[in-house]
């Protein structure tokens, strides 16, 4: 898919995205602790039966299993070198599970540091984005991004890997709209939108009953779509630390088309969020 194309599919109404990826498949079984890549690969049926899930809620974006996929992550596992053979496998399994029914976007996140250098960033996104490209993804997403250096390496990253290929970057925000390297996403989503993002936004963090404000001064600000794709509420952690997320389905929906309605055209659901949380912001909208 082009830039062009996907800037016409947006001007069509909105798009859906999927819901959470990690926290369903370890209820289906992945432990805590292993390298998650590996863990999908060797237990294919759940993310091809979660994504399918998710595509019969309403999905129109599949995020492939590539969040933790790049270098930085996979080199805690000794898989660095297996980098563009597990994207390729991976974004295949999406591929599967979408049937033509859906767009499969690459994932890639977070660096995790706020210390680490932007010739390292550039690198080791440039890496992983080209890994997509080949893999043939339609589109590729820089989520839970935490700072405004790293959404600018990620997006120059992608952008040398494929200049053609649409490039959405999203923040972690708290519920002010502060960033968690500093700065605030007012200033950063401007930013990196004027770099060439095709779409800008939020996602993890909170609820969606506590983003309206900053998704209305977003769409206020930007001239390309807003991305929302917010968790199940705030998670409160057991004493096995465990999280768990009091927002239910309907509730989620229903704030889901306020923040619709404050300007979000990317919509979709971050942790705790499930295939009926997908059909329930369908409905709502």
């Amino acid at each position: 898919m082009t830039r062009n194309e996907f800037a016409a599919r947006l001007a069509q109404g909105p798009l859906l995205l999927d819901g959470a990826t990690g926290s369903n498949l370890m209820k289906a079984g992945m432990p805590k602790g292993v390298c998650a890549e590996t863990w999908i690969l060797d237990h294919p049926q759940a993310i091809l039966d979660l994504q399918r899930a998710y595509v019969a809620a309403g999905s129109q974006v599949l995020l492939a299993p590539t969040f933790t996929a790049g270098r930085i992550y996979l080199s805690q596992h000794g898989l660095e070198g297996e980098l563009k053979e597990l994207n390729r496998r991976l974004v295949a399994l999406s591929r599967e599970a979408a049937q033509g029914k859906a767009w499969v976007a690459g994932d890639m996140t977070t660096m995790g540091r706020a210390d680490v250098p932007y010739e390292t960033m550039l690198e080791y996104y440039h890496e992983q984005a080209q890994a997509l490209a080949e893999a043939g993804v339609d589109l590729i997403l820089c989520e839970t991004l935490m700072g405004h250096d790293e959404a600018m390496a990620a997006l120059e990253g992608c952008r040398m890997a494929a200049a053609e290929l649409p490039v959405c970057c999203s923040f972690s925000v708290t519920a002010d709209g502060m960033l968690y390297f500093g700065g605030s996403v007012y200033e950063a989503a401007p930013q990196v939108a004027e770099f060439g993002a095709d779409a800008v936004g939020i996602n993890c963090s909170v609820g969606p009953d506590q983003l309206e404000s900053v998704v209305r001064a977003l769409r206020e600000s930007l001239t390309v779509s807003v991305i929302a794709k917010p968790n199940a509420g705030m998670p409160e952690i057991d004493d096995q630390g465990n999280a768990h997320y009091s927002m239910h389905a309907a509730d989620f929906g229903r704030h889901m088309a306020a923040l619709h309605r404050a300007g979000a055209s990317i919509l979709g659901g971050c942790c705790g969020t499930e295939p009926p949380y997908i059909a329930a912001l369908k409905a709502a909208l």
